[in-house]
């Protein structure tokens, strides 16, 4: 499998259970670019909170957007995959605030297939009960946002070279 090159700063994008955190670093190894996962800039208030079943405000979502948002800048030009639900546009605009030149990954599915994948999944702070909520507050990407959408059926390889394949295809820089 041949390694692609990009200086793009990749999102991953979706509700839970879509597949960011198996996609996310499966697609930086196909560019050849490091993988940050999103969780992992989550205030522990966050994290705490989803735990409980508790849906997060966007109050609670700035901190760690602007997070994200920091890492995506530190990388421009260097590219790099990061995982971020990024489910309103308002999130991906202060994504884009910080890194204007962030492209969207979103991982898109059936809502049978994802609660699936998601009652399987072991140690994850995000209980199925938010499933709703992530589908309710879902704003999927507008013609005007660099991005691809990518279904999440079939295995992570499948999905990965759709991931790859979708990037390629888009209007701007080549990967």
């Amino acid at each position: 499998m041949q390694q692609v090159r990009t200086p793009h700063v990749v999102v991953v994008m979706g509700v839970a259970g879509t597949g960011k955190t198996t996609i996310g670093p499966l697609l930086a190894a196909r560019l050849g670019v490091p993988y940050a996962e999103g969780d992992d800039f989550h205030p522990q208030a966050n994290i705490a909170k989803m735990s409980a079943g508790t849906p997060l405000t966007d109050d609670d979502r700035w901190p760690w957007l602007d997070a994200i948002g920091r890492w995506a800048h530190d990388r421009h030009g260097l590219g790099g995959v990061v995982s971020s639900s990024a489910l309103k546009r308002s999130y991906r605009d202060r994504l884009r605030a910080e890194a204007p030149g962030v492209v969207f990954v979103h991982l898109t599915g059936d809502r049978a297939l994802i609660e699936d994948r998601m009652s399987h999944r072991q140690g994850h702070f995000m209980p199925t009960a938010l499933l709703d909520s992530q589908f309710a507050t879902l704003q999927p990407l507008e013609a005007d946002e660099a991005g691809v959408s990518v279904d999440v059926s079939g295995d992570p390889g499948e999905i990965t070279e759709r991931a790859v394949t979708a990037l390629q295809g888009l209007a701007q820089p080549p990967l």
